[in-house]
């Protein structure tokens, strides 16, 4: 499989668009991730903002997946956590190493920024991620609360 991965910038609006897309799709989630796409003038907002990290793979121009994810500054010491907000693959791709490269990739983009840690959830019967994450990283059994504002 040739893929390539990119990091995304202002210019690519066209591309985060086609990440949203890929995440409607493969997470079964069109109301989340379609229903209310943001104007281009927002996409170039958050596609300027340091600590968004949007990272697209590619083949043959066009997204078969990646990953968002955000800088989270911390105030104890001078470092950051890097969230991993969302990663898919589009089903006809996985199981060819792109999530893992999609990660491996983040990792010196963390290290820029000096993170001390990339930390990422999964859910309970989400095998395929669960396996994954063990694979790359130390798993953690805490709990998750969602909060309304």
């Amino acid at each position: 499989m040739n893929f390539k991965i990119r990091h995304l910038s202002v210019d690519d609006s066209k591309l985060l668009r086609e990440l949203n897309y890929c995440f409607g799709q493969e997470f079964d989630d069109a109301e989340t991730y379609l229903s209310k796409p943001p104007s281009d003038e927002y996409l170039a907002d958050i596609l300027t903002n340091a600590s968004f990290i949007a990272l697209a793979a590619l083949s043959d121009d066009r997204v078969i997946g990646g990953l968002v994810a955000y800088e989270l500054k911390k105030f104890e010491q001078a470092r950051s956590e890097i969230y991993i907000y969302d990663l898919a693959v589009s089903e006809a791709y996985r199981r060819q190493g792109i999530a893992t490269a999609l990660i491996e990739y983040l990792k010196p983009v963390a290290a820029k920024k000096n993170a001390w840690v990339i930390y990422v959830q999964a859910d309970h019967g989400d095998e395929p991620a669960i396996a994954l994450y063990r694979k790359l990283g130390v798993q953690e059994n805490v709990l998750h609360f969602d909060i309304a504002p």
